[in-house]
């Protein structure tokens, strides 16, 4: 140990630099008595005072649409555990309120989601798909093959809520699929002409 620091600075010479202010030696609870204090400011991104406010107004408030918000938190959820696991939150405000936080924004976006008119739907869902780097009709026509639409459903999610959604999505992935094959005859039939 001695050998990997071969000398003990004195009090106050920090990496060759010799501190010569009139803090030197001093706690920080003595200097601020002999001062004013440190200055006080409020951090940019402050924490609110739980989870679920956190998340909600740091993260999912920031996603383009409920259908976004949906795919997020369900993104969040070990598929082996079912647990939700997120880091920052995690780190922030313990794995128990974390985790709850998690659970109940999953359940409430996926009300939202079924309250929303099929047209509101429609377009938030058509939002969704155009943030992604494939192509709708390549998404659509992927999850109706895999049903990947279902892993965004919550745990605890009701039989009649769950076959609506699915019902929902399954019409929407059609529409969406009908309107890129109508959309690529149209294109071929003016190229003919």
């Amino acid at each position: 140990m001695r050998g990997l620091f071969p000398q003990i600075l004195p009090h106050g010479d920090v990496f060759g630099i010799q501190n010569n202010s009139d803090f030197r030696g001093m706690t920080y609870n003595e200097w601020s008595r002999r001062t004013e204090g440190m200055p006080r400011f409020k951090p940019k991104g402050m924490l609110e005072r739980n989870a679920l406010a956190d998340l909600w107004k740091h993260t999912l408030s920031g996603l383009p649409g409920v259908y976004a918000r949906l795919c997020y938190l369900a993104s969040l959820r070990d598929p082996n555990s079912g647990q939700y696991r997120h880091h920052g939150l995690s780190a922030a405000f313990g794995r128990d309120e974390s985790t709850l936080a998690l659970r109940q924004s999953h359940e409430q976006v996926f009300k939202d989601w079924l309250k929303l008119s099929v047209p509101e739907k429609s377009a938030d869902f058509k939002q969704y798909l155009a943030t992604l780097e494939e192509p709708p009709e390549v998404v659509a026509g992927t999850w109706m093959r895999t049903r990947h639409y279902e892993t965004v459903l919550p745990d605890r999610g009701t039989r009649p809520q769950r076959t609506q959604f699915r019902q929902e999505m399954e019409t929407m992935l059609l529409l969406t699929l009908n309107a890129s094959a109508g959309g690529e005859s149209l294109r071929d039939s003016t190229r003919s002409l």
